[in-house]
């Protein structure tokens, strides 16, 4: 066997079959006589059959990858596969998206005629629960009857190429499932062959559009909105304005930086309310931008990227003549929620765009791809791709009244996603007036590089309450002294790592009596960047929530579109939250953290259940400008009910030990 091995060859029955799918609709001749009539290949049965969407994926090959190695799990092959996708049905299919349900750690490196909606360029990761496809260039399959059979028109074919790892010799490295995702289609289970599958998806006779009367796809509603508008397009360039909108009443940004990828060589030549950071034109210079525009002075152009990096301008130049002036611009990079100020909620910047060939056709308009926009201290958005949209509105600078109309526009919609374990921005602790120890934050909350000195599995230890107000480093002590004088057990010979984490909120629970309860919520800034309007929220769990009765320190408001969750931010003047500052004595006492607090509380009038103590008074879910913390799975004990565990487990231990002297007793 050679030291690369063959790749696994399909069978000749399947060339046939695909390269009829393939080939549908068209012909080639070595000769044309005039006077014969050309057959088309008939497409597969299947297909013909099918009155909707069809999808296939046929597997092609895959190679064995440097470097080799024994174990399977571990060895790298390389393989290639297509995807098609035919509209056989009576709609236009706009904006298609299949899901592919790779199953063995692929690693995309190229999807020539779709992106992975998922990723932020290639290569991209998709593990093992598969990835979507999202069609472009031709994202809209038009129907059979609107082309007159024009298969480039109304179908999509992927070549996907990329990286699988444990996939035994002699086994064909198969997807899970395929499934179109578009809406108002309904999708079988695929029929499965060795090395194909197919699906016939077709359109739900209940499904009902809910507006009709647009031209492409309807708006999508998600956490955060990107809008890409044409306003005027030329032969080889055109003017473009972006808008970004937070809708989520909990989303946040602050001195966001944007990144896209252009598809078609595109370079920005201007920008007006925003800047990229980097400006380079030696990527123009000595890339296909180059090459057409050989007159063209690019040290006069502003980035050259596949992947530029923009960001807002300082408020400082808003009424630039030369790159301010718009509205909604030059806001530091902050978009804020709604509910604590609307007009900080948009943020808008334009740019001049020249293209390439072949496009140099002022109706050759495409978006780029692959967006993704990231802030401080702020959730993680998911970005979906772009989607034809009608053309967006404009007020008229005339100041008649018209409406002005995008030459064309797109939307990118982004969700907050939930982050994962340990790789939070943020933390919470739990205490209660009730209990002697602290829970808190979890080890390594926001993550750890270091590990060697730490053990980053172990469990946090329990703290006395001043320990919070002091750094990780400063604790150490005071919880050795904690669980000598508390006799908690023993120190761990490896003690566990820090929480990690530049901002940290404490909930303690600070009374609860009859008719209602307390608690305090407190803010650490453990950073050296000072937050400047921020916000936190927390939901409740079991609608504790309906029983909030006021914030005493901080404006807080119970959010209508979110029955169990309270809103809360810093009042006129005290929305400043500093960062970490030195000790009054900077060589002997410890740093001091940004620090604000408030009294929030409940009746129990409309919650007349909830057992506060036992953990019904903790919150489910704490956010501190968007971001989701990390919280701890326990609440505070009691000093009375951690005596009687410990009594209790006594009890057991000498029951058990006497139950086995008797035992032992009547054996002999």
């Amino acid at each position: 066997m050679n030291a690369r091995s063959e790749g696994m060859k399909i069978p000749w029955i399947y060339i046939v079959f695909v390269a009829a799918a393939l080939i549908f609709g068209r012909v080639c001749n070595g000769q044309d006589y005039g006077d014969e009539t050309p057959v088309a290949a008939a497409p597969p049965p299947a297909q013909d059959n099918c009155d909707g969407v069809f999808v296939s994926y046929a597997f092609d090959s895959r190679q064995r990858e440097y470097p080799f190695v024994k174990n399977v799990s571990a060895q790298a092959w390389a393989f290639s596969s297509l995807l098609t996708v035919i509209n056989t049905g009576l709609f236009e299919l706009k904006s298609w998206k299949v899901h592919v349900g790779f199953q063995h750690k692929e690693l995309l490196v190229s999807t020539d005629g779709a992106v992975a909606v998922e990723g932020d360029g290639f290569p991209v990761k998709v593990g093992k629960n598969g990835t979507v496809l999202a069609g472009f260039p031709q994202s809209d399959l038009k129907t059979a009857i609107d082309t007159a059979g024009d298969f480039t028109q109304m179908a999509a074919q992927v070549k996907i190429k990329g990286t699988q790892f444990g996939v035994p010799t002699k086994s064909t490295p198969m997807p899970k499932t395929i499934k179109l995702l578009n809406d108002g289609y309904k999708c079988p289970a695929p029929t499965r062959y060795k090395t194909y599958m197919q699906m016939c998806c077709k359109r739900d006779p209940k499904y009902k559009p809910k507006n009709t009367t647009i031209k492409f796809m309807p708006r999508q509603y998600g956490d955060l909105s990107f809008s890409y508008d044409i306003l005027s397009a030329f032969d080889n360039k055109y003017q473009a304005q972006v808008t970004i909108d937070n809708i989520s009443p909990l989303g946040r940004l602050d001195h966001w930086n944007l990144t896209w990828e252009w598809m078609r060589n595109e370079f920005i030549y201007s920008m007006k309310g925003a800047y990229p950071r980097k400006k380079d034109p030696s990527e123009c210079i000595y890339g296909p931008q180059g090459q057409y525009y050989k007159d063209f002075d690019f040290t006069t152009v502003l980035n050259c990227q596949k992947k530029p990096v923009i960001s807002d301008l300082p408020s400082e130049m808003e009424n630039d003549d030369k790159v301010g002036k718009l509205p909604y611009c030059c806001r530091n990079g902050s978009i804020l929620p709604t509910i604590m100020n609307a007009t900080k909620a948009r943020s808008i910047f334009q740019l001049q765009v020249f293209k390439l060939p072949p496009d140099l056709n002022r109706t050759a308009l495409y978006p780029p791809q692959n967006w993704k926009i990231e802030g401080t201290l702020n959730p993680t958005y998911k970005c979906g791709p772009p989607i034809r949209v009608d053309p967006s509105g404009f007020p008229d600078p005339s100041g008649t009244g018209m409406t002005s109309s995008a030459v064309a526009s797109w939307q990118v919609t982004c969700n907050i996603t939930r982050p994962k374990p340990k790789e939070a921005k943020c933390c919470v602790s739990f205490s209660a007036f009730n209990a002697e120890s602290v829970i808190p934050c979890n080890t390594c909350s926001c993550g750890c590089q270091e590990t060697s000195k730490c053990d980053a599995k172990a469990k946090a230890l329990l703290l006395p309450s001043q320990a919070l107000l002091v750094p990780f480093k400063d604790r150490e002590k005071l919880a050795k002294e904690w669980h000598r004088i508390k006799h908690l057990g023993s120190m761990p010979k490896k003690l566990p790592c820090p929480d990690n984490c530049g901002m940290s909120v404490n909930w303690h629970l600070e009374s609860n009596t009859e008719t209602g309860w307390t608690a305090r919520i407190t803010l650490f800034n453990w950073g050296d960047i000072a937050f400047e309007d921020w916000f936190t929220a927390i939901e409740m769990k079991k609608n504790v929530a309906n029983g909030y009765e006021n914030v005493y320190s901080f404006n807080g408001t119970k959010l209508a579109q979110r029955n169990n969750t309270i809103f809360m931010q810093g009042l006129k003047g005290l929305n400043y939250l500093v960062g970490e500052v030195n000790g009054t004595n900077p060589d002997a006492d410890p740093r001091v953290p940004g620090k604000q607090q408030t009294i929030i509380s409940f009746v129990k009038k409309h919650t007349p259940k909830i057992n506060v103590q036992a953990g019904d008074g903790y919150p489910s879910k704490v956010i501190f400008n968007g971001e989701e913390c990390a919280i701890p799975t326990e609440f505070p004990k009691s000093h009375a009910a951690a005596l009687k565990s410990h009594v209790g487990l006594l009890s057991a231990v000498l029951l058990a030990l006497l139950t086995f002297l008797v035992l032992t007793h009547q054996l002999h």
